[in-house]
This record gives C-alpha cells, structure tokens and sequence, in this order.
C-alpha cells in the first residue's frame, strides 16, 4: 500500500520531526528515490513517497508568519500532487498544527489544494491543544473554514487518550490511540546501568542516614539532566531554579549532597538563551549548570547513563507525549515531571516524582526525595512495555492499513 508521507524531517530537531524520520526509515525510506525502489518491501507492507515539508530551518523559525512559507507551502503542495498521479498514490498522511494560528493557517492552505487529489486522509497528531484554541480563542469564521478543511478525516492517530479531544473536535471517521515509541536505547540496561543506578541510590541513602556533616569528606554529587527543546515552557527556568534550591537547603541543613544540572538541546529563542545565561551568571551557578548544546550519539547516551535523575518540569502548551521521557525511561533514569497534559499517564501508577508546573520549590523538594530512590526497575519496565518501537510501528501500521486504499 502506497503512503504520501507529507510532513518534515530533522533539522529542526525536535519530538514530531524524529518520529516521522524514525518511521520513514521503519517503513522503507522515501520511494521516489529509484535505489529505495530497488529494494525489496519491508515488513509493514506501506510504501512511503515524502514530501519534506519543512517551513522551518531553526527552532526560532517554528510557528513564525514569513511570507517564504506561503511560497513553500505552495512548492510542497505540488510536490504531493505530483506524486499522487506519478506514483499512484491515494493516502495521505499529514500531521496537523497544535492550536497556533500561523500553522493551523498553514494547514488550511495545504489541504485546500491537497485534500480533492487523495482519496484516504491520515492525520496524526503530535501536537495538542487546537480544540482549546477553537473554542476559546478564535471566531467563529476561523472555526467554520477549520471544520470545512479538516473534517471528516479517515483515520486520526493520537498519542494519548488525552489527546483524542483534539481529533475528536474535527469528527474523523476513526480515532486509533496509538503511543510514541523509540528504538531501545539502553540494550545492556540489566548488566551495565541497573548495577551503578542501585548502587548510587544505595550511596546517598546512607550518607542522608549519617545525617549533617557524615564522617566521610566526600560530596556526592547528583547529576540532573535536561534534554529537550530549552525553552520557558519546556520548565528549563524551573529546573534551573529548583537546582538551586536544592544546593540551598543541603547547605543550609549541612547535608553533604550537591546537586549538578546539565542542559542539552537547542534554545528556542536567541533571547531566552541570553536571559538564561543572565540567570546563571548573577546567581553564580556556573559550577553548578552546564550548558552542551545539542547533542546525539555517544555523547547523548553517555550523558543518560552518567545521570543521577532526568528533570522535565514541562508546561508547553502543545505538549503531546515527549520522547525524551520515554528514552530517559530505557535508562532507567528517575524522572522529574509535570502534572501536565498526558505527562503522568507516561508514568507507573502512584509515581513519585510529579509536581506542579513552575514549582521550582517542589522540584528541589523532589530531587532530594528521589536521589536516594531506587526507581530503575518499574521505570525500564515501563518502557518496555509500552514504548519500543516495535510496538509502535506495529500499531501504526496496522491503524493506517485498516483504512488506506489499495493502489
């Protein structure tokens, strides 16, 4: 069954773009390119045919009005008409805006001229919050055109149950809840990272046990890392804040405990990179948080194995289900979250490490109730059962061939 995959790839990198780049390569790669039609078909019986709509170069770039991406918008669309009548393709797959106007502006653009050519329409939804925006922020004019253009799809895949507002707002004939997952990350997880995560916990219960001042001279340090987008919403600010907190109240109640903040991921904005700096530097943290920038590979496992615990104190308003907390959950790695969204459904049943959002205070509370914990088990598991790739792709393809049209 032949897919038109009409959605972006990294850069930018974040949540959505890894995933559609993840099951493009699942699913055979793009097929207009004549060394990927040689090969034979993969396992999940989709042909995929993309079009890289990227509208985006940087993080700064996404949801930003530019007259460029009109022209873009239009240069895509041809693309995909194209492919409809040179491949044979009836199914598109297309990934809807969160509830932002520029990019649900985008939307109306792309299946006005789109939709007529295909006779399957596949949303997934990665982002959420448009059936807020449609009911509290626009008129009703925007909310007709919005209905008109978006309607009535054939399949709408959501990640959480959560989410299923969002689809259900513009009445697909079928909603599949089907979650991210991820390639495991952390293969050796029982015989390398279990032993040293037991053996960490065990070493600050027993230095907290020995109370203010214990006989040993060494500090322990905990490690706290952050990676995903850096920005306000993503809680980067909170964490910082609440990093510090936790040094205070050790020094404070002479506790030999330090904790260390590292920061990986590309900042959002010029100005929240500077304000943060800014931060940083007036409350003399340099020794305190390390910001790495963007990073992958060796050095991006390195970093989650090396870590003590995962903070992620997110209240981004579009948040859907994060892949950096389902890889932190194949390390193993306590998590510090929000009650947000879908975030606590991600998580084993009574799970500690939840606040509340832009609560720097509950996060220092809970990052020393977490150092001494031994979370590793119930967290991999967790992982393993509901987030490996696997199980996604097996679902998605699935959900998509139940309702594709044959070529």
């Amino acid at each position: 069954m032949k897919l038109l995959v009409f959605a972006h790839v990294p850069p930018p990198v974040h949540g959505q773009s890894l995933a559609v780049k993840v099951m493009l390569e699942q699913f055979g790669s793009d097929r207009r390119h004549r060394t990927v039609r040689r090969q034979p078909p993969n396992r999940y019986g989709i042909e995929c045919y993309h079009v890289d709509a990227r509208f985006s170069r940087t993080m700064e770039d996404v949801g930003e009005l530019q007259m460029g991406k009109v022209f873009l918008s239009l240069f895509y669309c041809l693309q995909a008409i194209w492919c409809r009548w040179r491949y044979g393709v009836k199914n598109l797959y297309y990934v809807p805006a969160p509830g932002k106007a520029v990019a649900v502006y985008r939307d109306w653009l792309i299946l006005f001229f789109c939709r007529p050519f295909f006779k399957t329409i596949i949303f997934h939804w990665h982002g959420g919050g448009l059936a807020k925006w449609l009911e509290t922020a626009v008129q009703g004019g925007t909310r007709s055109l919005t209905y008109r253009l978006m309607k009535d799809a054939d399949l709408s895949i959501v990640l959480t149950a959560f989410g299923r507002r969002d689809a259900e707002k513009l009445m697909p004939r079928r909603i599949a809840v089907i979650g991210n997952g991820v390639p495991d990350p952390c293969p050796d997880f029982d015989n390398t990272v279990l032993p040293r995560r037991r053996a960490r916990a065990a070493a600050v219960r027993a230095m907290l046990a020995a109370g203010p001042r214990a006989a040993s001279s060494a500090v322990p340090v905990v490690n706290i890392l952050f990676i995903a987008t850096c920005a306000r919403d993503k809680g980067l600010f909170d964490a910082v804040e609440g990093v510090d907190l936790a040094n205070q109240a050790a020094r404070d109640q002479d506790l030999p405990l330090r904790f260390c903040f590292t920061v990986a991921g590309t900042f959002a904005s010029a100005a929240e990179e500077k304000e943060l700096r800014d931060l940083i530097r007036q409350r003399r943290l340099q020794d305190t948080v390390r910001l790495v920038g963007f990073i992958f590979g060796d050095r991006k496992d390195q970093e989650l194995r090396d870590a003590d615990i995962f903070c992620f104190p997110t209240y981004y308003p579009a948040e859907g289900q994060p892949t950096c907390l389902a890889e932190a959950m194949a390390y193993g790695l306590p998590l510090i979250t929000t009650r947000w969204r879908a975030v606590p459904d991600m998580l084993p049943d009574n799970y500690p490490g939840l606040v509340d959002i832009k609560s720097p205070n509950q996060i220092a509370e809970n990052l020393r109730l977490l150092s001494g914990l031994d979370l590793s088990e119930p967290l991999r598991s967790a992982f393993l059962s509901r987030f490996t790739l696997e199980q996604h792709l097996g679902k998605l393809s699935d959900a998509m061939k139940s309702v594709m049209a044959e070529e």
